[in-house]
């Protein structure tokens, strides 16, 4: 596209490639996650056996930094230097192909964590997944590697110095898990996504049955350390099977949750339809949502105890979609003062409470007699909302690294059912992300991401409009024509490290591409600018 000899990257037929998209999701029911260095750690050290593994071992030595830690900064390390350490020193110490190269990277690996955090930096851990658990079992494992590098060629190593846990994790936690396996107690099923803490307990576990895919907690480490070497003498085992799938869909290295059936469709199918993207939804997976939502809620994947957040944005997708479902379920996940992600969990999360005011605003506005049944459940979820906004205008979460996200999650949310006592909340959000634009039209918490852009520019164009909305959309647009496809989008989501559902951030994209071609005034000042 040009203008007055000037050129203008070409513009994206939202349509065309949200259809594309979700053909895709049908081709690809488990889902489309990125390789995690945590899960990919634990299976070099579980499962040497399991194919792939010297591409895994290859993974982990080009993913470390040029100062010798894995994965994200501002505490989002630990877990992944952590994993990728042990299992370097462990494949080491076995004497797996290229040992001195692997023991040389975990040198470098538990170098950064003997000094981690800097001197005057702030300790902070991120709140993600069984971290309280991983983290003590993770240093407990690295101290016993170096404890066995006694003797030439990696004594060295183990001159180095041992670890500690962080001041303040309580290692109580972490006794009472291996307890629990060890004397066959029933588990949480969120407990199974991590079984891999519980150590040799976890082998064999007699309270621990994988589903009928295959998967212990849909996490390849927690079923690795579920088999054991059990698997080698069982080829036809269908935990073995499974783990053998997930490696060669992704080449060796695995994601750490997996599958993630409908977590994917509920986001990718809501993201589109929110921003009135013309596209055909397949019957068969409107269907297979509906019928994934129980009277206790929905699970993200096979292997995942249900949680509201998943079981809103189905609920919300559907409605959005014509065919919408009573929103009963949710319930299951009330409290007092909010909704939980699931029953037991510690702290709270606004994206969630965000997604079930969707779900119950969107049931309620397709059924309007209906809509008595939730309005004390809107203004109370509103109201709590409201109450956690940040002073500048920004929301964070548990449940994702960027405030774009918990900020976009909250703004539409209020802004399309919070009513007249949101509507300074939504105001001060349209400031916040006003100010917070980069200089080259983009938004981030750490750098400028397509990600976090799309967030941003739904933030500005599905809430308020004006001059200032408008000039900035037009500079995120700008910004994510010129970005392009998904290969540079970084992991922003929290799982036991941080991951990227591929499929999902392609939706936020196309949402907010599709928001700005559509705006009239935004492609002006596009071309403008």
């Amino acid at each position: 596209m040009s203008l007055g000899g000037l050129v203008f990257p070409k513009a994206v037929d939202a349509a065309a490639a949200a259809d594309e998209l979700v053909s895709g999701l049908m081709s690809r029911p488990w889902g489309t996650v990125s390789p995690s260095v945590y899960e990919t750690g634990r299976l070099v050290s579980l499962a040497p056996w399991l194919v792939g593994h010297g591409e895994r071992l290859g993974y982990l030595l080009a993913s470390q930094t040029s100062d010798g830690h894995w994965g994200r900064r501002d505490g989002y390390g630990l877990v992944p230097t952590l994993s990728a350490t042990e299992a370097l020193l462990r494949a080491a110490g076995r004497g797996d192909p290229g040992a001195e190269t692997l023991a040389r990277a975990a040198e470098r690996g538990l170098a950064w964590l003997l000094e981690w955090p800097p001197a005057g930096a702030d300790p902070w851990l991120p709140d993600t997944p069984a971290i309280e658990l991983i983290v003590p079992s993770l240093v407990d494992l690295v101290n016993a590697r170096l404890d066995g590098f006694r003797e030439p060629p990696l004594s060295h190593v183990s001159a180095r110095g041992r670890l500690r846990p962080p001041a303040g994790l309580d290692p109580a936690p972490l006794a009472r898990v291996r307890a629990g396996v060890a004397a066959g107690a029933e588990l949480p099923e969120k407990i199974l996504h991590a079984l891999e803490v519980a150590g040799d307990a976890a082998r064999g576990a007699r309270s621990v049955r994988p589903t009928p895919i295959g998967t212990v907690g849909a996490s390849p480490a927690a079923t690795a350390a579920w088999l054991g070497d059990r698997a080698l003498t069982d080829p036809g085992d269908m935990a073995r099977r499974h783990l053998e799938a997930v490696a060669r869909r992704h080449g060796g290295p695995v994601p750490v949750g997996f599958p993630v059936t409908v977590f994917e469709r509920g986001w990718v199918l809501s993201s589109l339809a929110r921003a009135g993207i013309p596209f055909d939804a397949p019957p068969e997976m409107v269907a297979d949502l509906r019928a994934a939502i129980a009277p206790g809620g929905t699970a993200a994947g096979a292997g995942l105890p249900p949680d509201a957040d998943t079981t809103s944005v189905a609920l919300y997708a559907l409605a959005l979609l014509g065919v919408p479902y009573e929103p009963e379920s949710l319930w299951a996940f009330e409290t007092p003062t909010h909704f939980c992600t699931w029953q037991g969990e510690e702290g709270s999360s606004v994206s969630v409470n965000a997604h079930v005011l969707d779900a119950f605003g969107q049931y309620a506005a397709a059924r309007p007699a209906a809509a008595p049944r939730y309005a004390a459940a809107v203004g109370g979820l509103g109201a709590w909302l409201c109450e956690r906004q940040h002073a500048e205008g920004r929301w964070d979460d548990r449940w994702h690294a960027s405030p774009y996200y918990a900020t976009a999650s909250c703004a539409l949310a209020l802004d399309a059912f919070g009513g007249p006592a949101a509507r300074e909340a939504v105001r001060r959000a349209v400031r916040w992300t006003l100010e917070t634009q980069r200089e080259d039209g983009s938004w981030g918490r750490w750098d400028g991401t397509r990600e976090e852009t799309a967030y941003a520019v739904q933030t500005l164009l599905l809430t308020r409009t004006g001059e200032r909305v408008e000039e900035a959309a037009a500079r995120g647009y700008g910004y994510l024509l010129r970005a392009g496809g998904e290969a540079g989008d970084p992991p922003l989501w929290h799982d036991k490290d941080l991951y990227l559902p591929v499929s999902v951030v392609r939706a936020a994209v196309l949402a907010a591409l599709h928001l700005a071609q559509s705006n009239r005034l935004v492609v002006e000042r596009y071309r403008q600018v």
